[in-house]
C-alpha cells in the first residue's frame, strides 16, 4: 500500500512536468470510447490503449458483465452504459474480455464462488449464455464476451445508435500473458488479430 500512496502523493509532479498528457479535455470534447472491461486488476484499459485522460469513459465490472437489459431495472451498468451512449454521445463501443478470468472460470466451472455469494449472485442471474457453442480449445472468455456483446445489442439506445450507423461496438480479448488482444469478427465469428 506504501507504494500506491507515495505515487498519489508525488502525481502532482508528474502533472506539472507532463502538462499535455495529463490536461483536462476541453469544454464540449468527448471520450473516444467507452471501454467496457473486467475489472481484474492485470486489464488496464489506459495502458492497452494509450489513452490519456478524457480519451475514455470506463466502465469496469467482475468478468465485464453486462446485465440483460429489463425496462424498470435499475443497475449502475445500465446507467453508465446510457449516459456514454446517449449523453456523451461516444462513436465507440469496446467489451475487452480476457484470458485467466476468475469470474469466468468460476462461471462455467459448476464451482461459483461459494465463499462469495454476492459475486456469484451475480454471475449466475445477469450471465445468459445464449446457445454459444464452446470449442475444446477455446478459453471460454471468448465466448463469454460473445454473449455480453449480444446482450448490448439489445439495450435501445444501443440498438438505436448501431442502425442509425452512429455507434460502432467493438468485442476484443486480451491475453494477459502475451499482451496481445484479438478482436471478434462478427461476420465469421472469429477472433482475429486486432
Amino acid at each position: 500500500m506504501q507504494s500506491l500512496i507515495d505515487h498519489a502523493r508525488s502525481f502532482h509532479q508528474q502533472v506539472a512536468t507532463r502538462r499535455g498528457r495529463f490536461s483536462p479535455p476541453q469544454p464540449g470534447s468527448r471520450p473516444q470510447a467507452i471501454f467496457v472491461s473486467c475489472s481484474d486488476a492485470r486489464v488496464v484499459p489506459a495502458l492497452l490503449t494509450g489513452s490519456a485522460p478524457g480519451d475514455l469513459f470506463e466502465l469496469r465490472t467482475a468478468g465485464n458483465v453486462i446485465p440483460p437489459h429489463r425496462m424498470g431495472r435499475l443497475t449502475a451498468e445500465a446507467a453508465t452504459l446510457e449516459y456514454a451512449v446517449v449523453v456523451l454521445g461516444v462513436p465507440d463501443l469496446i467489451v475487452c474480455g480476457h484470458t485467466r478470468c476468475g469470474a469466468v472460470r468460476g462461471r462455467t466451472s459448476g464451482r461459483v464462488l461459494r465463499q462469495a455469494p454476492t459475486t456469484r449472485f451475480w454471475l449466475l442471474h445477469t450471465h445468459r449464455w445464449r446457445g454459444i457453442p464452446e470449442r475444446a480449445q477455446e478459453d471460454p472468455g471468448r465466448s463469454h464476451l460473445v454473449a455480453q456483446l449480444d446482450k448490448l445489442r439489445r439495450y435501445p439506445w444501443v440498438a438505436r445508435r448501431l442502425a442509425n450507423g452512429t455507434l460502432r461496438l467493438h468485442g476484443w480479448f486480451f491475453d494477459v500473458e502475451t499482451g496481445a488482444v484479438w478482436r471478434h469478427s462478427p461476420d465469421t465469428g472469429a477472433f482475429v488479430p486486432l
